[in-house]
């Protein structure tokens, strides 16, 4: 029954950007149709990542699911650059590493109970972030400093994030060489689609989430003026759980039907992508635009450590449980609660 609901819930996607470009809806209306929209999208990637995974093993399937699922989050930000929202884009980019470290990873233990986690992937995915923590406080701490030419920022900005993709190309071709190398079922073994189907059905998927979370994030200003949010709070919390709904969605439906290391994998991979491969992606794409700044603010900077340690601390022995994913869920809450006391300042 739920399936069918979902099926069916697909066509919602479709529908909404038609009532975007064809009618004058109210942005509350079309801010509320997009999220019910990202729903059954967020469940047809983790259906996708679930039978890819069938053919690649949990580490590359989780790598495919993060690569699909980021891809609306770097559209919403080089669209955000290109509307003068450089604040938002920040935020958003920190809020998604906050999200799927915490949000992501705790809904799926709690939805996932007991299980192993592999902790080789683990410790990549925490290495990764560190890495990429301590290189944004190059530009970050010369923000910070009064008079500071806000221009030097910016190409500080530069080395950070050529370095980062160097160390993401370099560590992504070793880790998909030795997960290939432990994939041992052929597709004849396998009961699942076909990993030509699995991947369509993942490209369609991130196709339409993309298309319906620009819609969503112009109108999120408008619904948040409404609710009187900052738009620091917005983007690191808001924009960041639209940009990962298929994260969010994928990693808990496979969570709950017991493969708790893939749902791992999902929310640990798409961590170190973003803080790795996303942010210094939109940083060089953004010089075709206006040049983005890593000058993050102190709070989103401690709200990436205080989320990289929580993490580290609680899934540290390789093992999951239901009373470990509510501790992560609380720590988001109380990271959340630090962002919506920092507002805009």
């Amino acid at each position: 029954m739920i399936k069918r609901i979902l099926l069916a819930g697909l066509s919602l996607g479709p529908v909404v950007i038609a009532l975007d470009h064809l009618t004058e809806v109210d942005d509350t209306t079309l801010f509320l149709l997009s999220a019910l929209a990202l729903i059954p999208l967020a469940w047809l990637i983790g259906e996708a990542t679930e039978h890819t995974a069938e053919h690649t093993g949990p580490g590359i399937g989780g790598f495919v699911n993060a690569t699909f699922g980021n891809a609306p989050e770097l559209i919403i930000a080089l669209i955000a650059i290109n509307q003068g929202l450089t604040d938002v884009v920040r935020g958003s980019l920190t809020g998604s590493v906050v999200g799927n470290l915490l949000l992501v990873l705790g809904f799926s233990l709690a939805a996932g109970g007991t299980g192993p986690i592999e902790r080789w992937s683990s410790f990549l995915a925490f290495g990764m972030i560190a890495f990429a923590i301590g290189l944004f406080l190059i530009p970050s701490i010369a923000g910070w400093q009064d008079g500071q030419d806000a221009h030097i920022v910016v190409v500080l900005s530069v080395p950070v994030a050529i370095t980062l993709l160097v160390v993401y190309a370099a560590v992504t071709s070793y880790t998909l060489h030795r997960h290939h190398g432990m994939q041992v079922a052929s597709d004849d073994e396998i009961d699942a689609w076909s990993m030509r189907a699995a991947v369509a059905a993942l490209a369609a998927g991130t196709v339409l989430t993309a298309l319906v979370a620009e819609i969503l994030v112009g109108t999120l200003e408008s619904f948040a003026a409404k609710a009187g949010l900052s738009d620091f709070f917005v983007a690191a919390v808001i924009v960041a759980i639209v940009g990962n709904a298929a994260e969010h969605g994928g990693a808990v439906i496979v969570a709950y039907r017991g493969k708790i290391k893939l749902a791992a994998e999902i929310a640990l991979s798409s961590s170190a992508q973003v803080a790795v491969f996303l942010v210094p992606t939109v940083v060089l794409l953004s010089w075709l635009i206006e040049p983005l700044a890593l000058g993050f603010r102190k709070v989103e900077i401690a709200g990436l450590g205080i989320s990289l340690g929580v993490v580290m601390a609680t899934i540290w022995g390789g093992t999951s449980s239901r009373r470990r994913g509510v501790l992560l869920v609380c720590a988001y809450v109380g990271v959340a609660a630090m962002f919506f006391v920092a507002g805009d300042g």
